[in-house]
């Protein structure tokens, strides 16, 4: 596959020094390496190690809906195995040039099923639990007091409106972050306007020959319908960033001013990417496991409630500040 070290090969795959979290960096990457250069040998393809982890990653999810501790260990072994996998599937594809559309699409849906599982598991693992506390609810006119439906309640708001809208800012800051640091080529920047142009001439029926076509839709197509969706969210968090971003692709890219702007914008992002770090897998996988292991399961989508939404908007208002206050643009 390659002639470089081991080490050449770990630094390289390090997306930056703002942007990664150093239990990555010390602990996951090094392993997806080596699982990335044992399936290259093998003959196995980035894809092959995707599917492995989402289907691991699923199991390691259920898991969680046991109450005993060694099914929730296993839970644990599970989901770091598939954490592992979704490192290896990137570096693999990297090293052999191995990058497809499908590979991104499932990329992409691999922690969202992982966590679908989670939270089914925990609503499942709280319908019977008593509440906290000797605590109980009114409802149609009778007392409860299990968790039932308001398990399923915590579980969607923790789901759908917290964690989502987590993942998906903290992840756009990163690559924002990324796109001063080193351009398209280091970033996977993207807009609602460009996927929305691809989706359409895809919807067309301009594919290429030689594509799998299924009931009209190509992965390619699938790909763009989902991506436009995800970056229409994201821009609709950020009215401040679309603003001056747009201003700032309007400067000429060798002016000093627009060198300056940049520096200035990554000076003023650098300290929120540790935000961003936490927003994402690691510290809510870590909330998970303390949360299951000391069979208090309730406490995890509360935490992603109470702890990581109030971060996830101090993040978004410093972010928006830094747009709107501190740039001199035009």
């Amino acid at each position: 596959m390659t002639t470089k070290s081991y080490r050449q090969m770990l630094r390289e795959s390090f997306k930056s020094s703002d942007t990664e979290e150093w239990l990555d960096v010390w602990f996951t990457r090094p392993i997806g390496l080596a699982l990335a250069l044992v399936c290259g040998r093998l003959g196995i393809t980035p894809n092959a190690i995707t599917i492995a982890g989402i289907l691991i990653g699923m199991a390691g999810g259920w898991m969680f809906h046991y109450t005993d501790l060694w099914h929730n260990v296993a839970g644990v072994a599970l989901l770091m195995t598939a954490n592992f996998c979704d490192s290896a599937d990137g570096q693999l594809a990297r090293l052999t040039d191995q990058k497809t559309l499908l590979g991104r699409l499932l990329d992409g849906f691999a922690s969202d099923a992982w966590f679908t599982c989670i939270y089914l598991s925990v609503v499942y693992r709280l319908w019977n639990e008593p509440l906290p506390f000797g605590l109980h609810f009114t409802l149609f006119g009778s007392t409860f007091a299990t968790w039932g439906i308001l398990g399923l309640v915590l579980c969607l708001v923790a789901s759908l409106r917290c964690h989502a809208t987590q993942c998906a800012l903290a992840d756009y800051y990163r690559q924002i972050h990324l796109w001063f640091l080193k351009g398209d080529s280091g970033s996977e920047l993207a807009s609602f306007a460009a996927e929305q142009r691809r989706y359409d001439e895809l919807k067309a029926g301009h594919h290429q020959a030689g594509q799998t076509v299924v009931c009209g839709w190509t992965f390619e197509r699938l790909y763009h319908y989902f991506y436009k969706g995800y970056c229409h969210k994201q821009e609709r968090l950020t009215p401040r960033f679309q603003q001056f971003f747009a201003r700032y692709r309007s400067l000429p890219p060798s002016d000093d001013r627009t060198k300056a702007v940049a520096e200035c914008f990554l000076a003023g992002s650098r300290p929120l990417m540790p935000l961003t770090n936490i927003l994402t897998h690691n510290t809510r996988a870590f909330a998970l496991f303390v949360a299951a292991l000391v069979d208090v399961v309730w406490l995890y989508p509360l935490f992603e409630i109470v702890v990581l939404q109030p971060l996830y908007w101090w993040m978004r208002h410093r972010h928006e500040r830094l747009c709107n206050a501190y740039i001199p643009v035009g």
